[in-house]
């Protein structure tokens, strides 16, 4: 969205030289040299289909835009945010997040993501994978590590949670998304995870987003409860700058002066973020809203508004869950939702993939 814009930008932007096809060696280390203005451990260099591009945040805003453009070798100059990877200067098209079974993220298949919030016991969570993967679910949620806002609250199963989950996707062919909690929790979690969650509350946990992108696994990371999209994009650009470009945004609300519901779930973000990053991005109206009645709605909404994918809580029986009962969804209203889903989904042109597995006996 900003690859246009004239060159007046905040006090604190990013300065991204894009070098032509043919450019020399010579030459890019020319453009790197001016960029640096005597700085160079300020400058990073990315490559992407062939080319180089130079990169760095200008908090001064000293970087003369003509300058750079007139260098030999140089195709375009862009300024903008501090974050570039995720941007769309950087990459225009949409990045897709392959997962093994050939499930895509941010291609035509809307993706369902569905589970119990936490890992309960091994008939909760078999019961809940098999009826999930049989309505049309590609991935299943559930929590092994449990960050709770009381230290009182039930806090997961741990390993024997991952052991189940794990035990999950050998019975049904869901793959798995689980969150990592923190740094010591991460490669755990990745020897079982197929998609490793970085949960709201560690959005900004830098040193975790460094270890979860390390380890080579894609990584699903949800906005923060009281974080601005731009934040959430530099968040992104922490995964990405470690080398990992396997990256899903998720919208997951947001904290609001309102307390009819639990967050305010930013729809608007959705087709926001597309405009700004080529990354994927999919909704938790689970989350956004903290009410089963209001998460088909919102749900229904955020396929509409262009969600690459959706991720529900559902549970065998919501009045028993050990966390977030009242937003889970019932195993035939989720049966319901996916049905709705399949129409909103075709009318704005998408696909949602036949069901994985019949329901266990």
């Amino acid at each position: 969205a900003w690859a246009n814009t004239p060159p007046s930008r905040p006090e604190q932007g990013a300065v991204l030289v894009v070098m032509a096809a043919a450019a020399t060696a010579a030459q890019v280390d020319r453009a790197g040299d001016v960029l640096a203005g005597g700085h160079p451990e300020r400058v990073r260099r990315f490559e992407h289909r062939g080319r180089v591009a130079l990169a760095t945040v200008d908090p001064a805003g000293s970087a003369d835009p003509a300058a750079l453009e007139d260098l030999p070798g140089v195709d375009r100059v862009v300024l903008g945010p501090s974050y570039l990877l995720a941007s769309r200067a950087w990459r225009p098209e949409p990045t897709i997040v392959t997962l093994p079974g050939g499930i895509a993220i941010g291609g035509a298949d809307l993706v369902l993501v569905a589970g119990p919030c936490a890992v309960e016991d091994e008939r909760q969570l078999l019961r809940t994978a098999h009826r999930v993967a049989a309505a049309g679910a590609s991935l299943l949620r559930g929590g092994a590590f449990k960050p709770r806002s009381s230290p009182y609250a039930f806090q997961g199963l741990g390993t024997e949670g991952l052991e189940l989950l794990d035990r999950a996707r050998r019975e049904t062919g869901l793959r798995l998304v689980t969150e990592a909690m923190d740094e010591r929790t991460v490669e755990a979690v990745a020897s079982v995870a197929d998609l490793i969650q970085v949960g709201s509350r560690n959005m900004t946990n830098y040193p975790l987003l460094r270890r979860a992108a390390a380890t080579g696994k894609p990584v699903l990371l949800k906005r923060g409860m009281a974080s601005t999209l731009d934040e959430l994009l530099l968040a992104a650009e922490y995964l990405l700058a470690e080398g990992n470009p396997q990256v899903v945004l998720c919208e997951r609300g947001i904290r609001g002066f309102d307390g009819s519901t639990r967050n305010v779930l930013d729809l608007t973000a959705i087709p926001l973020l597309h405009r700004l990053s080529h990354l994927p991005v999919i909704a938790d109206p689970s989350h956004g809203t903290g009410h089963r009645d209001l998460v088909g709605p919102m749900a229904r909404a955020a396929v509409a508004a262009g969600a690459d994918g959706v991720m529900l809580e559902v549970h065998p029986d919501p009045e028993a869950a050990r966390s977030d009962g009242p937003q889970s969804l019932t195993f035939d209203g989720f049966d319901a939702l996916v049905g709705e889903l399949r129409s909103v989904a075709e009318a704005v042109g998408r696909r949602l993939p036949a069901p994985l597995a019949r329901v266990a006996p």
